[in-house]
């Protein structure tokens, strides 16, 4: 009998991924050498690297991969697939190459592996780019993501450091994925609710990415992932050298997100990011909260600031474009003495 997805990991999907202080303690002892091409590198936590190429090329490089979240392995690869995909679309970029990667546990591969990588396929496909190869390794818990090869030009180039004081800040997408996915593990996830999170985390980011670049006054943009809301708020927002108004109660959350997180279904992904930015921010709100934006997302929606004179184009581009909810949640004020002030 095959294996459900699920019952072969101890974690899933972004909320495996090493915590934020032991990721931050290993690339603080990478040196980077110097380059003059390399525009944006891992300084700065940003989403791909950017390397110029000439005067209007600029190359973004990422890859991203991690354990089911789904049992349905299509599903799973459309999701990862999407996840990866993602880290271009944040900096204001095109996907072009993708490269498989895989960890399967041999036995089980003939019965499940195929429809992850048809999943994975077609969401590449779906962006416009092309897989071009990968590589697989015999592993007991299954992962598979992608590493992807994109463009932009100067112009439209976006990364944490670019957000300027008195933008606005919108979100792309409703969060509560990791909480969802912890209740679908633990069998007390509604349909609905699962279908919901599912429909999110399928939804490339492509439309949103192509309103922001067709906007004017977009300033600074990154993805909301495994490190959850908060902690990618407060990497845009150091990096930019302000500090983040946070409106929690003007973040989407998905269906059922606040009465799971209420019951307690909170992954341990969310204890380690808040641990991490403690003393990065500080909150005026309940603990449910806090529970719902430090929550670990698995391909989440784009964070993008954009000049307040500016943010109702961009939302009335959204609104025709985008079929997930999004929302202004929070702007960005000069410098305080913490990064992120939850409000």
């Amino acid at each position: 009998m095959t294996k459900r997805l699920t019952e072969m990991v101890r974690n899933c999907g972004c909320a495996a991924k090493l915590g934020p202080g032991v990721l931050s303690d290993l690339l603080g002892r990478i040196k980077n050498g110097d380059c003059e091409e390399l525009i944006i590198g891992f300084e700065h936590s940003d989403d791909a690297a950017a390397y110029r190429i000439d005067e209007d090329t600029i190359l973004l490089q990422t890859l991203d991969f991690f354990p089911p979240l789904v049992d349905d392995p299509y599903t799973f690869g459309q999701i990862a697939a999407a996840n990866a995909l993602s880290d271009i679309y944040a900096m204001g970029g095109r996907p072009l190459t993708a490269m498989n990667i895989v960890c399967f546990p041999e036995k089980e591969a003939a019965a499940i592996l195929p429809e992850i990588l048809r999943g994975g396929a077609d969401k590449v496909f779906e962006a416009g780019a092309v897989i071009v190869g990968g590589h697989s390794v015999d592993d007991q818990e299954p992962k598979y993501g992608l590493s992807v090869t994109g463009i932009t030009d100067p112009v439209h180039l976006r990364g944490n450091g670019h957000a300027r004081e008195g933008d606005v800040v919108i979100l792309t997408k409703p969060i509560g994925t990791g909480i969802i996915i912890a209740a679908i593990k633990g069998g007390i996830a509604s349909e609905a609710a699962q279908q919901a999170a599912i429909k999110s985390m399928v939804t490339l980011n492509k439309a949103a990415c192509e309103v922001m670049n067709a906007c004017a006054g977009i300033h600074g943009c990154t993805d909301v992932t495994g490190f959850s809301l908060a902690g990618h708020a407060i990497e845009l927002a150091k990096a930019s050298g302000l500090t983040m108004l946070l409106e929690a109660q003007a973040v989407p959350l998905l269906p059922e997100a606040m009465e799971l997180a209420e019951m307690g279904i909170v992954p341990g992904g969310t204890y380690r990011n808040r641990d991490f930015c403690a003393p990065d921010y500080e909150s005026a709100v309940a603990t449910v909260w806090e529970d719902l934006i430090f929550d670990p997302q698995t391909s989440g929606g784009l964070l993008i600031s954009v000049a307040a004179d500016q943010a109702d184009e961009c939302l009335t581009a959204l609104k025709k474009q985008l079929t997930t909810d999004f929302a202004v949640v929070g702007s960005l004020i000069a410098r305080q003495q913490k990064v992120l002030k939850i409000v």
